[in-house]
This record gives structure tokens, C-alpha cells and sequence, in this order.
């Protein structure tokens, strides 16, 4: 049986994996995070709580800990088809690059107030990934 020590995600990324008391990857983790890891396009499908978000996430956040930003630009970013993906996608970010130095933003469109307008201009700087709803987004550093 694979576990996530098998998968070659960095060891700040298994620490959370750990913490977050996981040890056994779901089939949909065990096919995705290997190819992705060598920067392969991955297609996968999969039913609702398998971990899909964490088959592209755990990745993403071993690769961009490896590298280095540059002008404190996005280097990532995740779009979701709805706002509570979005959501996920963010919180599953924070779960696992606990322990590494990447932040995100969590942007959802549809909100007019002038102190979200006034957020857009000023948070999203020096974010490695940056996740996001269609008309909102998710960027992290």
C-alpha cells in the first residue's frame, strides 16, 4: 500500500500531511501527484470527497516551496467553478503549506463594496497562488 512518504512531496508538505492525519493517499492522490510532480498535465476524475483538491494542491505547493519568486508576482493560480471551491481550495492551501513560506489569496467576484475593491488593489501583492471563483480568484507567493 502507497503511502504519502512514497509520493516525493517535500518533507514540510508530509508534515502536514501528517498533522492533518493523513497517511494513505485515495487512488485519485496515488495517479495524479507523481505525474505532477514532474510538471505533466493530469486529467482525473473522481467522486465528491476522494481528495481531488489535495491531487493538485499537495503538488503545487512542493513545487512552488522549491522555487523562488520573482518580483513578488503570483506564480499560480486556481480557478473554481463555484465560490465554495474556491473556498476549499484556499483552506486546503493553508492546511498543507503550513510549514512553508507561501501565502495566497482567496478572491470572489460578485461583491461591490469599496472596501473589497480597496482589498483587490492592495492584498493580492506577494502572493505565490492566487485562487479564484470566475469573476474572484485564488494567488499564492
Amino acid at each position: 500500500m502507497t503511502k504519502f512518504a512514497d509520493l516525493n512531496l517535500s518533507p514540510k508538505v508530509l508534515k502536514a500531511v501528517d498533522e492533518a492525519g493523513y497517511e494513505t493517499p485515495t487512488p485519485i492522490q496515488e495517479g495524479a501527484i507523481p505525474p505532477a510532480l514532474e510538471g505533466r498535465d493530469v486529467l482525473g476524475i473522481a467522486q465528491t470527497g476522494t481528495g481531488k483538491t489535495a491531487s493538485f494542491t499537495l503538488p503545487m505547493i512542493t513545487m512552488l516551496a522549491r522555487g523562488r519568486a520573482r518580483a513578488r508576482m503570483p506564480r499560480s493560480l486556481v480557478l473554481a467553478p463555484t465560490r465554495e471551491l474556491a473556498a476549499q481550495v484556499a483552506e486546503n492551501f493553508d492546511t498543507y503549506a503550513k510549514h512553508v513560506k507561501l501565502t495566497k489569496a482567496l478572491l470572489i467576484g460578485g461583491v461591490s463594496s469599496p472596501a473589497c475593491r480597496s482589498w483587490w488593489w492592495t492584498k493580492p501583492t506577494g502572493c505565490s497562488t492566487w485562487a479564484s471563483y470566475p469573476i474572484s480568484s485564488v494567488f499564492s507567493a
